[in-house]
């Protein structure tokens, strides 16, 4: 895998995948079985000294037995052989001891055997504490742990996702994809976040190794050249590292989907270099939100609550200021990005950071320099005339005082703050922030919702043109059905494979959207379930009403409780469910009834 001439040829013969695939597969397992091999050779380089020991004790043993003459029975002469001196010192030094033979022993037979019992245990203890040496070592744990991983990648029978980086992201993208039956394969270079793998209560074994993201060998390792491997998901905070996963997984497998985390614009412009992956930069995503925020809060309500995936609590409805003057504490990288987006929206912006040399725009030059806690800054901002209060930087602490300082100068102030480690996500909860920003959980709902249900992503990109009362429409419709908290989010597709009860009624033009949602066991109920989006070839439809005729084809994104999805599930398989939906008849469901009950369907509709 890290060998330089595989991304020579794939760079030269680009249109061969086959083949280079097929190259790269076959170097992947002579590397598994170098490493098979390195595990044995370990064992044997430092079992070397002990075994020896053992072996040269059993011979001297043995050789002993036989030059020592002792007695048979009528008192004559007798030396034992090899075979039964072996015999003797094999189950003497194991502590079995079944007795002397063929013959008692002399008394030189008897001096010779204790003297080797005695040098037998001393070799054993030997040979064990060896043993037990070898069982702490750093690198034979690392190749018995490396060796189990790689098995267990190879055992995968299913599309998984490679995951690199396991830091807060990673966990919960970890659950919810668990959650889901996704599933994940894990490398992190830390041991801490490796472990906690198992000791967290996934339904499905997740396998994870402890190395570099940024060596392809370990990325081959880890499965990227494993022909079940369905995506890459770069989520380390180090940008350069990502970098090397895009690279890496652009230049092996071009085949697969490639999303990676980045706050740098420049490190984003180079992942673009190498097709088409899905960056992320939480920066720029939280200010494209907050916008959203302003213009639209039932729709930045929504979408926030549909990305933070099933069980999670309907989030309030903020109603964030339209006009006026916003103080943004920390002017780097987030500071700027959403900057940039809150003058994007109209409003002016006063700028503070502690920096002695700050960048200044042209549409607001005047950058004030000092630490925003002190009161003659916070005089200097004029906060008591402000909206809107930012706390940015990329210290919890900082941002936590910052935001106590704004609110005691202008209680009423509208306050975003950021939350930069989870430990303190506590504290945060307790000053009632109005948005909070936490990096890792808009990169988490980010690659959620374009991993999880691609429909649900579509639908996403689309629904900031419905407008907001369609927005607050959808909200309100979706806790009457799902309650407080979101249920399950699931696609369902018209096809023979997925619906082979449904599709053949299709075709008549007369199958609505309200047939599909109503109950089988009674027509007249309808389903809690909510029709998000219906796909058909490359045209959408959001929130459809139930008059709108299906086709075959068609792929329905819906919202809805557990059981009700079940119910409808049995709509699409269950002939006998179909028929009592669209013709209320009552056809038996046994295949020896079906066969004595050969009618034409007549619509009663």
């Amino acid at each position: 895998m890290s060998n330089p001439l595989l991304v020579f040829w794939r760079q030269l013969f680009g249109s061969d995948d086959d083949r280079l695939s097929a190259r790269v597969r076959r170097a992947s397992s002579i590397a598994s079985g170098e490493q098979a091999s390195a595990t044995i050779f370990l064992i044997m380089r430092r079992m070397r000294a002990p075994l020896i020991t053992l072996i040269v004790i059993l011979a001297v043993s043995v050789l002993g037995l036989t030059l020592i003459p002792g007695e048979d029975g009528g008192g004559q002469p007798f030396r034992m052989g090899f075979f039964d001196a072996f015999y003797f010192m094999s189950y003497t030094a194991t502590t079995i001891g079944f007795g002397e033979l063929p013959f008692p022993f002399t008394t030189a037979q008897r001096m010779w055997v204790t003297f080797a019992i005695y040098l037998t245990v001393i070799g054993w203890a030997y040979a064990i504490g060896s043993l037990l040496t070898l069982l702490q070592d750093r690198a034979f744990r690392e190749a018995l742990a490396l060796q189990r991983f790689t098995r267990k990648v190879a055992r995968l029978r299913q599309p998984f996702l490679l995951m690199t980086g396991f830091g807060r992201t990673g966990e919960l993208l970890g659950r919810s994809f668990d959650e889901l039956g996704q599933q994940i394969v894990v490398i992190d270079e830390s041991n801490e976040r490796i472990d906690a793998l198992d000791l967290a209560s996934y339904h499905a074994d997740v396998p994870g190794l402890i190395g570099d993201v940024q060596n392809p060998y370990h990325l081959g390792v880890a499965g990227l050249d494993h022909p079940d491997c369905a995506g890459v998901l770069a989520l380390t905070d180090d940008d350069e590292a990502n970098l090397s996963v895009t690279m890496a997984a652009a230049l092996l497998r071009p085949d697969i989907q490639v999303i990676a985390r980045t706050v740098s614009p420049a490190i984003a412009e180079r992942m673009h270099a190498f097709g088409t992956p899905t960056v992320i930069n939480p920066f720029d995503r939280f200010g494209d939100l907050l916008r959203l925020g302003l213009r639209a809060p039932a729709s930045f309500q929504l979408m926030t609550w549909l990305e933070s995936g099933p069980g999670a609590a309907v989030p309030p409805r903020g109603r964030p200021p339209r006009d006026g003057r916003w103080v943004l504490c920390g002017y780097g990288r987030f500071g700027r990005h959403l900057a940039d987006d809150l003058r994007a929206e109209g409003l002016q912006i006063t700028a503070i950071d502690v920096l002695d040399t700050v960048e200044t725009v042209a549409e607001e030059p005047a950058v004030i320099v000092g630490d925003a806690s002190e009161p003659d800054v916070m005089a200097r901002a004029n906060l008591a005339d402000a909206v809107g209060f930012v706390a940015g930087t990329n210290n919890d602490t900082t941002n936590l005082s910052l935001v106590a300082a704004a609110r005691r100068t202008n209680p009423g102030i509208f306050v975003v703050a950021r939350q930069n480690r989870q430990a303190n996500a506590p504290l945060f909860a307790a000053m009632n922030i109005d948005v909070m920003f936490v990096p890792t959980e808009v990169v988490a709902h980010e690659v959620y919702a374009q991993v999880s249900t691609p429909l649900l992503w579509r639908f996403l990109s689309e629904m900031s043109a419905k407008g907001d009362d369609w927005a607050s429409r959808l909200v309100d419709s979706l806790v009457g059905h799902c309650g407080q908290r979101l249920q399950a989010l699931w696609k369902v597709q018209l096809t023979r494979a997925d619906a082979p009860a449904l599709v053949p009624w299709l075709a008549s033009g007369e199958v609505s959207l309200g047939d599909l949602v109503r109950s089988p066991e009674d027509r007249d109920r309808r389903l809690r379930v909510v029709p998000m989006l219906v796909r058909r070839g490359e045209d959408s439809v959001l929130t459809p009403d139930d008059d709108f005729v299906l086709a075959e084809g068609d792929e329905i994104l819906l919202a809805g409780r557990v059981a009700d999805r079940r119910a409808l599930e049995t709509i699409l398989w269950d002939d006998a469910a179909r028929e009592y939906l669209l013709f209320d008849r009552h056809a038996p469901s046994s295949w020896i009834w079906r066969k004595l009950a050969r009618k034409p369907l007549t619509p009663s509709r």
